[in-house]
């Protein structure tokens, strides 16, 4: 199975800052939605939040969000996938009756974040601390987390906003560790016709995924990304979750070369901000397609952090 190099840097990163220690309170954390919130952002979804959304349908044009995925996608190293088929019937197999007749069976061996992916709220933290103050030690179990599981996410139905900041930095693709500021989604925002809500869902276009097959080497080892500015101001925007088209969404190397995946704590940790990576933007892009029904159902598996996706956008 190929794999790429990001592994060395997030090890360098790992004991460059020491995730060591025990968990703490940290009012960052906290959730305004009440002490017992496992869904974050999630509750900006409402009925009227959906029924606003579909009306932005008009040509009943439908795109695949989720990217192919098999052995030989990158990955996160030591991340990968593998699917293996049985087939029972064509083997002799009379164990079913007289007949066992003719199927095939699959089995999943894997990571769930490979490919186009959601990241739960109890995928990154700071000092074994996550959403809504929960502690490692209360919540991680190897046979899943008690808090946070990814079972909990609600399906999305919402408006989808792509910010092609590729576009507005006139380019097909953003160079690796280039960080996306502010103004850049401000810029992309004004190309777009429109400002971000409270409900949706924003989607930044960057051209990185073009790599995958081509040199995921490169693809793996870097990656243009949002800002810690530019995060915090699509959380105060009230957006569910963030998307883009690279691995990991925020740049890297990381804009403070001392720290582990700030955006994500800043998104995940601080505000209940979901992460979607690995989104397939590129056909929204060639369209200008910049606002759409956005909709989401991930699989329920219980106590898992993230989940590999197929998200689809409807205009």
């Amino acid at each position: 199975m190929q794999k790429v190099k990001v592994v060395t840097f997030a090890s360098a990163m790992l004991g460059a800052i020491g995730i060591v220690g025990s968990a703490c309170a940290d009012e960052r954390f906290s959730s305004h939605f009440g002490p017992e919130d496992q869904i974050g952002a999630a509750n900006y979804l409402t009925s009227e939040v959906t029924l606003a959304a579909s009306k932005l349908i008009s040509e009943g044009k439908v795109y695949s969000l989720g990217m192919e995925v098999s052995r030989d996608t990158p990955a996160f190293a030591p991340r990968g996938v593998a699917v293996t088929v049985f087939s029972p019937g064509q083997s002799g197999n009379k164990t079913i009756g007289s007949n066992a007749g003719t199927y095939n069976d699959d089995m999943f061996t894997g990571w769930l974040g490979v490919g186009t992916q959601i990241d739960g709220l109890g995928h990154l933290g700071d000092h074994h601390t996550y959403y809504n103050n929960n502690h490692a030690e209360d919540m991680v179990a190897a046979t899943g987390l008690t808090k946070l599981g990814i079972e909990n996410v609600p399906p999305m139905a919402t408006r989808g906003v792509l910010l092609d900041v590729a576009a507005i930095k006139g380019t097909d693709r953003l160079e690796g560790g280039y960080v996306i500021t502010l103004e850049d989604i401000l810029a992309a925002q004004k190309a777009a016709g429109t400002e971000i809500r409270k409900g949706d869902v924003a989607l930044i276009h960057t051209g990185w995924l073009d790599l995958v097959g081509k040199d995921n080497e490169l693809y793996g080892t870097t990656e243009p990304g949002l800002g810690l500015e530019a995060a915090e101001w699509l959380a105060n925007q009230g957006v569910v979750a963030v998307g883009a088209d690279t691995w990991g969404l925020e740049a890297v190397p990381h804009e403070d070369p001392s720290t582990f995946f700030p955006v994500h704590v800043k998104l995940l940790a601080e505000n209940g901000v979901y992460i979607l990576e690995n989104i397939v933007t590129r056909d929204l892009a060639a369209d200008r397609a910049h606002e759409f029904l956005f909709v989401l159902g991930q699989a329920k598996l219980k106590g898992a952090v993230q989940m590999i996706i197929n998200p689809v956008a409807i205009r």
